[in-house]
């Protein structure tokens, strides 16, 4: 019998260019997929005017849906009175309209004639019943559908659940999986057929209870936010701040649907609207989307609604410092037990809230998913928290919290009089996360992970509490290092480090890491097992982390990271420079020499004679993004923001930044004129310009063509040893020192400075900013000599050595950097 060819996806189309439609095809194109979004046809003008105008918003929207801006032009614009013929070429084809069965029932019965006989159709729906739309297709497709819900915002959020209808084919899930996960670089979860699914059934009930003990305690919703933010392990958006960048409409409806459709559920009388959220709605004040919603910004400052007079007031909750002092206690059982016995109203509101959740996830997991693990991850990846609820309920001690449960759902303190599942109060239950597997109510088991081929390539994937971890066998371990391999000829260097900040210590590490490689292995990796790559050079020797490091909370973080300008990454990196205690007690020679050793580093990575490979996640400033540059190959998840942005603290690129960029001029000048080359590079590092995604970095110019963009990060251990193998079956050689660099010299410093000029006089930069500015420039061009003199490489570090000491040596410079260190803002002086 001839066997079926591969599911491999060339082209996709998305059906609704709404917000979620036109992101996940911004997504597509991300991932170099090629994608056709559809939209109803303009009344008037261009038949396309709908679509063209989605595709066009998508450059405007913040956090940007692309990788760089000029995706948006990948996407091919098509409505459905002209162009349905063209579905037939595409693999897959993602419905994203409204909410609406009927209207979904519609398009479906409009389209199915043009779907191809192999083609994948799938629903974003956020909850409604897949078995119930399937019914609008004939049967034949219907094997070929399923739900496939992407979180807002795509590009950003891990989570997709994956819903089987009835008739849908196995395998054709096991493909999408495997598309999703490597292509798209998804956490994909198998979701049971229920409405709202896992993660919005759990997340948005999460958020029903904190309404209701909001309310019940007579907590502001400012102070509300403030207490279920990062305090708790949640996305700094916390509550009512994450239902504004969602849109209260789409809360509402996402509410309705569990009140319409869960009658018999035990808390079915909290899946309600408040009356002051439908008074919102019915003003229009849907929030962020149209400026007002819980919260408005009036001129410089943050109003939020006070239920208490109707009227938006200043925004200015505070948790209590008792509270923040009992959420600081490392020890969870202990962090709980003040919860649960303090009168303070802000403990006793996080008790409840936490009580409630874990009391629902409890009385639902078998209902919603698979297993616990799921439902876990479901709510870290779609809701950004840093441990899913039953994660914090094993944690804080599964069997005395699930007693405090019981007594409560006695008391009638509980939302529901449910009691916990017969599971739960297990005599011995110390969780529901072990090195068997998470827990599975309905088949009375720990269930392992996946065995789906795609997640072999997933080394370490996202681990949860109760996974036994080990980073395989450890060569040598430093303060500042941790050099291993995991069975194989290849080793990997990791960084100890607070943020993997480089230090003396990690310097020192990746020589010796260098040393081992060369006489024993195949090549060597630089990998953090969580991020960022590193912020940069740090020197002022920090602790080691001796615990987990939190996971990046995800709405948070990404509202944070992409809303900065280039300029406050660079305080973030910088504030781990940490020079100012060695300034001040007059160190500049031991600066000076930690400088030469960070060079000499550089310099050994670009030439060992065993190849590098730089794999990379997150933040890399500073040091990190020069350690990426003098590696053989980076390996960078898209996520990767990179970046030289020293100049934001008064000094420039001393471990060879300078130095890499004046040799890519060269290069890319092929011969000819080197200015226009070196100009842009210049901006690069006179603005600290950081990548908004590592498409975006190699625009910038700080990763090479060759190196490679992985969409995955959990598969980006693997990626990095498959092209180190690749380099080391080539033939692997270093690369020759070059002696004779041709520089641009004087003549090129003279016009950068020209340009620098205009902006001091008026008024864009000031004198400082202004001989930071020259000082980059004279080392990238060169220094004061003839153009087309030529250099070695040496003495382009002398020259960014020299300068950097100079700058650092300054009355501004030091005021930067103390001011920056004492206050986290930039000092324009």
């Amino acid at each position: 019998m001839p066997v079926a060819p591969p599911f491999i996806v060339r082209k996709a189309a998305v059906l609704g260019a709404g917000v979620m439609g036109a992101q996940i095809a911004a997504h597509l194109v991300n991932a170099n997929v090629a994608a056709v979004l559809y939209e109803l046809p303009a009344k008037e003008g261009d038949p396309n005017g709908n679509v063209l105008k989605a595709i066009d918003n998508l450059k405007k929207l913040e956090p940007s849906p692309l990788s760089i801006s000029s995706k948006a032009g990948l996407i091919e614009p098509a409505n459905y009175g002209q162009h349905l013929e063209r579905l037939r070429d595409c693999d897959i084809v993602i419905e994203a309209i409204s909410e609406r069965m009927d209207w979904k029932a519609d398009l479906y019965r409009k389209v199915a004639p043009y779907i191809g006989d192999r083609t994948i159709f799938a629903s974003n729906t956020s909850g409604l019943s897949i078995n119930k739309l399937s019914q609008s297709f004939p049967h034949e497709l219907r094997k070929r559908f399923c739900g496939v819900h992407f979180f807002n915002p795509p590009r950003y959020m891990h989570l997709v659940e994956l819903i089987a209808a009835s008739d849908t084919d196995g395998a054709i899930l096991d493909e999408l999986e495997k598309f999703l996960v490597t292509t798209l670089g998804k956490g994909v979860i198998r979701a049971k057929d229920t409405p709202n699914f896992i993660a919005n059934r759990v997340g948005v009930f999460s958020m029903l209870a904190t309404i209701h003990h909001a309310q019940r305690l007579g907590i502001g919703f400012d102070t509300v936010d403030a207490l279920t933010g990062s305090l708790i392990g949640r996305p700094k958006s916390a509550t009512f701040r994450t239902a504004d960048v969602v849109g209260l409409d789409t809360f509402a409806h996402v509410v309705n649907t569990m009140k319409d459709t869960l009658p018999g559920d035990p808390w079915h009388r909290y899946y309600a609207v408040p009356a002051w959220l439908k008074g919102l709605i019915d003003q229009g004040a849907l929030g962020q989307k149209t400026r007002r919603g819980v919260y408005q910004k009036m001129g410089n400052d943050i109003h939020v609604l006070d239920l208490k007079t109707g009227n938006y007031r200043l925004s200015d909750g505070r948790a209590d410092e008792a509270v923040i002092e009992t959420l600081e206690n490392r020890n969870v059982a202990e962090r709980f037990a003040q919860l649960h016995a303090s009168s303070n109203p802000q403990a006793q509101f996080l008790w409840s809230i936490f009580r409630d959740s874990f009391h629902y996830c409890a009385a639902h997991l078998a209902e919603i998913a698979n297993n616990a693990r799921d439902l876990d991850l479901a709510i870290r990846w779609g809701f950004g928290w840093n441990q899913g609820p039953f994660e914090i309920w094993q944690a804080a001690g599964w069997h005395q919290v699930a007693n405090w449960i019981s007594e409560d759902i006695a008391t009638g303190k509980a939302m529901a009089n449910a009691p916990l599942p017969a599971w739960a109060m297990e005599p011995g239950r110390t969780g529901v996360h072990s090195t068997r597997g998470s827990f599975s109510p309905a088949e009375n088991a720990y269930k392992p992970r996946s065995a789906l081929p795609v997640y072999q390539r997933q080394a370490f994937p996202d681990r949860l509490l109760g996974d036994e971890v080990k980073y395989g066998v450890t060569l040598f371990e430093t303060d500042g290092v941790r050099c291993w391999h995991t069975g194989d000829d290849i080793a990997i260097v990791s960084f100890k480090s607070r943020m993997h900040a480089i230090g003396d210590d990690v310097l020192d590490g990746v020589l010796q890491a260098l040393e081992e490689a060369e006489r024993n292995y195949m090549g060597l990796i630089i990998w953090q097992s969580e991020p960022p790559f590193s912020v940069g050079a740090n020197l002022k020797k920090t602790p080691a982390a001796g615990a987990r490091p939190a996971q990046p909370s995800a709405v948070g973080r990404l509202f944070r990271q992409f809303k900065r300008e280039a300029e406050s990454l660079a305080l973030k990196a910088a504030r781990q420079l940490g020079v100012a205690d060695q300034l001040m007690a007059g160190k500049l020679a031991e600066v000076e020499r930690l400088v030469e050793q960070f060079q000499e580093t550089t310099q050994a990575l670009k030439y060992s004679m065993v190849p590098t490979v730089a794999a990379v996640d997150g933040l890399a400033l500073g040091g990190g993004c020069e350690f990426i540059m003098h590696s053989d190959r980076a390996v960078a998840t898209l996520e990767s923001y990179i970046g030289l942005v020293e100049v934001g603290v008064g000094l420039l690129p001393a471990g060879g930044g300078c130095k890499e960029f004046a040799l890519r001029a060269v290069a890319d000048a092929k011969g000819g004129e080197m200015s226009p080359f070196l100009q842009k590079y210049f901006k690069a590092v006179a603005m600290a310009e950081v990548g908004r995604s590592a498409e975006h970095a190699r625009e910038i110019g700080y990763l090479r063509p060759t190196d490679r963009i992985v969409m995955n990060r959990f598969e980006l251990l693997e990626i990095a040893k498959a092209e180190l193998r690749a380099l080391a079956a080539a033939g692997y050689r270093p690369p020759l020192r070059a002696t004779a660099i041709p520089v641009a010299g004087r003549s090129a410093i003279a016009t950068i400075k020209a340009f620098m000029v205009n902006l001091l006089e008026g008024g864009h930069i000031s004198e400082h900013d202004y001989l930071i500015g020259q000082k980059v420039a004279t080392v990238m061009c060169g220094g004061d000599v003839e153009a087309g003199s030529l250099v070695d490489e040496q003495w382009f570090l002398d020259l960014e050595r020299q300068h950097f000491m100079e700058l650092i040596a300054t009355e501004k410079t030091q005021a930067r950097i103390e001011h920056m260190l004492k206050t986290g803002k930039p000092l324009r002086n």
